[in-house]
């Protein structure tokens, strides 16, 4: 199967600013990281009570992926198991565990695991396809593009939300980005170069 994904947008979330693409959707200087993605979750006007019980990774790239896929109609165009995600971060679940280790309770020890936050995403989005969290000191963008370019040959996906969240010390990152196969639009290609370009685009911001 020759590849033809590719990018149909991406999302970033860093320093007070929650980005769509290249506009600017929500913005709050002088405000904790901690207060600001439920500040952004609200001025999204999103209907998702469980947010609120998400430790800080998970309503990081929840609202990420939330955006990204705002106007993607995924349902639409794919069955449920043709649709994969995969996320890399840096500091794992550490926000939480350290939380925990202090106050040890059932509602944080749910989220002692980085890959709740897929958990999170596919469920809010009916998402059954293959998902994979990996752990890099930073976004591996050749790694992780040459994962999901061999679930697109191999056929076990169609679709993917790819890319990275991370919480610690009341910074949070995200940047998620979209790719499809069999595009027909003059969308960036799905490659290590056309990815690296994108993310490190959207950092600047």
């Amino acid at each position: 199967m020759i590849n033809t994904a590719g990018i149909t947008s991406y999302v970033s979330l860093r320093s007070n600013r929650l980005q769509l693409n290249e506009q600017s959707i929500f913005e709050k200087d002088e405000m904790s990281m901690a207060d600001f993605l439920p500040a952004a979750y609200e001025a999204l006007q999103i209907n998702y009570p469980k947010f609120y019980k998400m430790d800080n990774l998970c309503k990081t790239g929840f609202l990420g992926a939330e955006l990204l896929l705002k106007n993607a109609a995924l349902k639409e165009k794919y069955k449920p198991e043709e649709v994969g995600i995969v996320i890399s971060c840096a500091n794992a679940s550490l926000d939480t565990d350290l939380r925990y280790e202090a106050t040890p309770g059932p509602a944080l020890f749910v989220y002692t695991l980085p890959n709740i936050l897929i958990g999170e995403i596919a469920i809010r989005n009916g998402i059954k396809g293959e998902s994979a969290c990996f752990v890099f000191d930073i976004f591996d963008a050749p790694f992780q593009t040459n994962y999901i370019n061999n679930l697109f040959e191999t056929g076990k996906i169609k679709a993917c939300i790819s890319g990275w969240a991370d919480f610690l010390n009341d910074k949070a990152e995200a940047f998620f980005y979209l790719t499809e196969t069999n595009q027909t639009n003059n969308n960036p290609a799905h490659d290590s170069d056309s990815v690296s370009k994108i993310f490190t685009e959207a950092w600047k911001s």
